[in-house]
């Protein structure tokens, strides 16, 4: 697995770099935001994995995600020293798949990388063929080739954890998702800001969902939500 580290701290980055390499994994370093961005839009499918620094030197790292999204669908684990929910869900809103905080353990960090890799793996799957794994009247999901269809159209801008996420919902159309059981089931771990995670990629699922008339996430007020389509005529 080949990883791109962006972070300006040297010592972080070298300690990433170290426990990493126990890995097998190869890793490049780049410390500077605008750097990253050239690096992605020349190379966007040389990568594996970003982790990505929010405070940097150029572009930060919310810029960073978000020029990488435009042209990637690279899992990206954000790495800063903020803490507050408000820095998170903007973060993940801008692509981010996973989050955590400084001072962190390099060992949970490599876990967290094992477990965002391992659930894309699962959603690829073994199998060879265009398979569809989940359809209804107008949604059709392909997870051997992370590909989605609603109504003929194919949508081309999901992250991976936006995927993954509406794969869950449309596993069981007009069934209440808590955001509980969708951190446990989509993210897999707890952590903290768990529910404004969820509605923050729930936000950007709709938006990307409503540019083809997809009105089909609806909230349940005090529970979580659903996917239903029942009221597309």
């Amino acid at each position: 697995m080949k990883i791109l580290v962006v972070e300006d701290d040297k010592q972080i980055a070298d300690m990433i770099d170290l426990f990493f390499a126990k890995e097998g994994w190869d890793v490049e370093n780049i410390e500077n935001g605008n750097d990253a961005i050239k690096t992605i839009q020349e190379n966007p499918n040389k990568y594996d994995l970003m982790t990505l620094d929010l405070n940097l030197p150029g572009a930060d790292g919310v810029q960073v995600a978000k020029e990488t999204r435009k042209i990637s669908r690279i899992p990206i684990i954000m790495i800063t020293a903020r803490e507050t929910e408000s820095d998170q869900v903007i973060g993940f809103e801008m692509g981010a798949d996973e989050y955590i905080t400084k001072p962190f353990s390099p060992i949970a960090l490599v876990s967290r990388v094992k477990s965002l890799m391992n659930r894309i793996d699962m959603s690829n799957g073994s199998i060879d063929g265009n398979v569809t794994d989940i359809e209804t009247k107008l949604l059709k999901i392909q997870s051997a080739i992370r590909e989605v269809e609603f109504n003929g159209q194919q949508i081309k801008d999901l992250t991976p954890k936006e995927f993954d996420l509406l794969k869950q919902l449309a596993s069981r159309p007009k069934q209440v998702f808590t955001r509980e059981s969708l951190v446990q089931n989509v993210w897999g771990y707890d952590s903290f800001g768990d529910e404004r995670t969820v509605d923050a990629h729930i936000k950007k699922l709709r938006q990307k969902l409503g540019k083809l008339g997809a009105e089909v996430i609806q909230t349940v007020w005090g529970v979580g939500y659903k996917y239903d389509e029942s009221t597309i005529s």
